[in-house]
Order: C-alpha cells, then sequence, then structure tokens
C-alpha cells in the first residue's frame, strides 16, 4: 500500500575516493507537514509534526514509545502497560469505547487508532476536528511499515529506519532458515486465541504470518481471521504443537479435557506464551517469532 504522498529528488553526493565522484538518488523522508494514507485507505492531512498524541490501542503505544515518542504521549488505554512507563500517562478508558471527553481534554494533534475504531470512534473523533490516523497491521511486514510510517509522520525516520532495520536482520535469521523446510518438514500448529468457546487464529492474521515464517502448518488455515473451530475438527487435523495464552488460571488442563488426544498433548509439546507479546502488532511481535521458532524448530537453534 502506497502509505504517503514523497517527492523522490536525486541528490548530487560528491565522494572522495579513488579521485572520482559519484552520483546516488537520494530520497529524503517526506517533509512533515504532509498528506498520509492510513491503513483503512484513509487521506489523513498531518498539519505539523505531532507534539501531543492519544494512543487508542497498545500495539500503537509499544510503537511510539520504540520510536522513542513516548514524552509526546499524553493518553493510552487502561490496557497499554508496555513499557512501564506508559502505566503513568493519562488514561482515556478502554480499547472501545474509549472516553471522547478525555480524549478532546488532553488537546491531542494525533491520535493513533485502530481497526475496530474505523465506525464510530474515528468518526466521533473527526466531527470534533482531531486528526485520526489509522494502524490496522495483519502481518509481520505490515507492522514494519507501520513503524517506518509512524516515523515519518511524526518526524523520527532515521530512528524507525534504524529501528526496522534491526527488526528484519532479526526476522531474516529466521527465515533463512525456515524457508527452505519441506512441507514434511513443517509441523502442524494451532494457536489459540481463546479456550471457551475455542477461537483460534486462522488465514489473514499475524499469528498465521508468524506460524509460517517460524516453519509450521496453521491447521486453521481455512478459517479467516480469529475464528470458532469445533473439536472434533482439531482433533482430526492433530495439531502436534499448540500455542495458548496465560489469560486464564488452568488453561492447559482446561484444553487437555478436549484435546489430550492429539499429537501437541502426547508429545508435551502445548506452549503457554504471554499473550501481550503475541497478539500485539508492534516490534515485540519479532520477540514472539524468535520464540515460536524455538518451540517449532528448536533443532535450528541447537536445541
Amino acid at each position: 500500500m502506497k502509505h504517503y504522498i514523497r517527492w523522490c529528488i536525486p541528490t548530487l553526493l560528491m565522494v572522495a575516493f579513488s579521485g572520482s565522484a559519484a552520483v546516488y538518488p537520494v530520497c529524503p523522508p517526506p517533509p512533515v507537514p504532509g498528506v498520509f494514507v492510513d491503513d483503512l485507505g484513509r487521506t489523513v492531512d498531518i498539519e505539523e509534526v505531532p507534539q501531543r498524541i492519544v494512543s487508542l490501542a497498545p500495539s500503537n503505544t509499544e510503537i511510539l514509545f520504540a520510536l522513542g515518542l513516548g514524552n509526546k504521549v499524553v493518553g493510552v488505554t487502561e490496557f497499554c502497560n508496555y513499557p512501564e512507563t506508559a502505566l503513568d500517562i493519562e488514561k482515556v478508558g478502554g480499547w472501545l469505547p474509549f472516553d471522547l471527553e478525555r480524549v478532546v481534554a488532553l488537546e491531542p494533534d494525533l491520535v493513533l487508532a485502530a481497526a475496530l475504531h474505523e465506525r464510530k470512534g474515528i468518526p466521533a473523533l473527526e466531527r470534533v476536528d482531531i486528526t485520526v490516523f489509522a494502524l490496522v497491521p495483519k502481518t509481520l511486514n505490515e507492522v514494519l511499515s507501520n513503524i517506518t510510517l509512524v516515523g515519518e509522520i511524526t518526524g523520527k525516520s532515521e530512528k524507525a529506519i534504524r529501528l526496522v532495520t534491526d527488526l528484519e536482520d532479526r526476522i531474516r535469521a529466521i527465515t533463512e532458515k525456515t524457508m527452505t523446510l519441506t512441507d514434511e518438514q513443517r509441523p502442524r500448529v494451532l494457536y489459540i486465541v481463546w479456550h471457551d468457546p475455542l477461537l483460534v487464529a486462522g488465514s489473514g492474521t499475524f499469528a498465521d504470518d508468524l506460524i509460517n515464517k517460524a516453519g509450521g502448518k496453521n491447521i486453521a488455515y481455512d478459517l479467516t481471521q480469529w475464528a470458532g473451530i469445533d473439536l472434533e475438527t482439531v482433533i482430526a487435523r492433530n495439531p502436534q504443537l499448540i500455542i495458548a495464552p496465560h489469560r486464564a488460571a488452568g488453561v492447559k488442563d482446561k484444553l487437555r479435557l478436549g484435546l489430550g488426544v492429539t499429537d501437541a498433548f502426547r508429545e508435551n509439546r502445548v506452549y503457554l506464551v504471554e499473550e501481550d507479546l503475541f497478539d500485539r502488532p508492534g516490534p515485540r511481535l519479532v520477540d514472539a517469532l524468535e520464540e515460536l521458532t524455538k518451540f517449532i524448530h528448536p533443532e535450528l537453534f541447537g536445541e
């Protein structure tokens, strides 16, 4: 997706090397103010570098802090708990509904929203003339694009480029090992979002993307987004690994009641993970990829 309107002007760089000069086309970051397109396809005019930012999603908050913008974040949700300093920032309610009056009172010049704000939250903010930009990544690559984009909007392009480059290097260190695996070498994986009723990650989710990059096969490949699935189907597809969040006490024992016959339970390959790490499309999603790959292919890491 083309996220912004950029004017690329070749710049002459004189390089003193062996007595020769070289010409390189240099594309500087787009100036702020500028016109950008968010993940909902909305054209957003950023009139100046934002100084007061409200985040309406934990993943957005993590991106802002990773770019060194914590001092400009004036409002976050009750669920924004990383990094720890985010806990001290003014709360504007939950994801949805958020407290519109609190947001307005903070006088933000930018609000970073998410997909669930499309129908009601964003229109409400627009009616009071607040600039809103939505981030809705569905894959790891789209998360990286979002980091770059937020950097451009906030005047932190160089920081964003360094961060994304580091994350790309870490991703590449994994995919170079997993991309050549045959179908038979890719274990069957089930990523559970909730256990009662059983809700799993299907295609079009960043969890599905992580499974593929980590060298696994998502047994919920034919489901879309976060979807329900019956026990009979899971048992028939027989996952070799099950990934589930720590959200509920005794979740592993509860899953065993219905899925104890699967290879994942028989081979003791059921892993409970920190949901904030795996469920938030921010920079730490690469940490989740590294952890997931070690679960699926410990042999690739000498474990």
